[in-house]
């Protein structure tokens, strides 16, 4: 799972046949068949419980992984080759185990859920497949280093974080296979409709954005959920006294390390951690 090279030796040039046979094989022969149901949650102490217990970001956490599993499946059903969907339903399902792991995690420990709402197929799939795909490859970044930051303080058991290991890691895998897939997408394109790529991906942004902003201020007004992970919830109860340029740096090295093992020819989500190489620059991040 965390370690692959594709058999095809020498240069695999973005875009091709070849660049996506890799991308798609790498997510099919990397799945972990592990199974919920039969996880051993391990048994906290009062204090590692109540910490677990009060974190605001199980709704959110069900609720999104939810949303991105129906995504994911909805625009498989709308890839022609067979491989590429394969790859598709596989990472679908993925997203649904992960709701699966997360909802006996919970049960696991007595939380209380707030009711699902409901999750319909999206009327735009390539959209929503954007969608998931950005927001992941934004929530990831940070999750790997605040999930590194709660092992080494000691926030989540060590049993704990071992247990939730595979999600974790499964997340690089998601965001890696998106990356490459957005480049190897972009130049199948015939010229005249790349503008229009580039819209959609600009509008996908735009929405994201939105969201967070949504987020850092709640709920929406229905009290659904907005899409995100593990940050924006949870960041300072982890991180403690780990100050912001620690983490970021943390969040780089951990980006790094659960990307490290796969084929260097594969393609590697760039934009955040460029940002946040960015915006280490500045002195006045402490």
């Amino acid at each position: 799972m965390r370690n692959w090279t594709y058999r095809s030796e020498g240069t695999i040039p973005v875009g091709s046949a070849l660049h996506k046979r890799m991308f798609c094989e790498m997510l099919l022969t990397t799945h972990n068949p592990y199974k919920p149901a039969v996880i051993d949650w391990p048994k906290l102490d009062p204090a590692a419980l109540k910490r677990v217990t009060s974190l605001p970001i199980w709704d959110i956490a069900v609720q999104t992984e939810g949303r991105a599993s129906i995504r994911v499946l909805t625009f498989a059903e709308t890839v022609d080759d067979p491989q590429m969907r394969d790859a598709l339903r596989m990472n679908g399902g993925e997203e649904a185990r992960h709701k699966v792991v997360l909802s006996k995690l919970v049960e696991a420990y007595g939380i209380q859920l707030a009711p699902e709402p409901p999750y319909p197929a999206p009327k735009d799939p390539l959209r929503a497949w954007m969608l998931t795909g950005y927001s992941e490859c934004i929530d990831s970044f940070f999750a790997f280093g605040l999930f590194e930051a709660a092992r080494q303080s000691g926030y989540f058991p060590e049993e704990l974080v071992e247990t939730f290991e595979p999600v974790i890691q499964e997340e690089a895998r998601h965001i890696l296979f998106f990356a490459n897939w957005v480049a190897w997408y972009r130049r199948s394109l015939p010229w005249y409709s790349k503008p229009w790529f580039m819209m959609k991906t600009a509008s996908v942004w735009c929405s994201l954005i939105r969201d967070r902003i949504s987020l850092a201020r709640g709920f929406d007004n229905n009290g659904a959920a907005k899409d995100a992970n593990f940050p924006a919830n949870v960041g300072d109860s982890v991180a403690g006294d780990v100050s912001v340029r620690s983490l970021i740096e943390l969040c780089l090295s951990e980006n790094d390390r659960r990307m490290g093992g796969y084929d260097a020819r594969l393609l590697r989500p760039i934009t955040v951690p460029r940002l946040a190489r960015f915006a280490l620059r500045f002195k006045s991040i402490k």
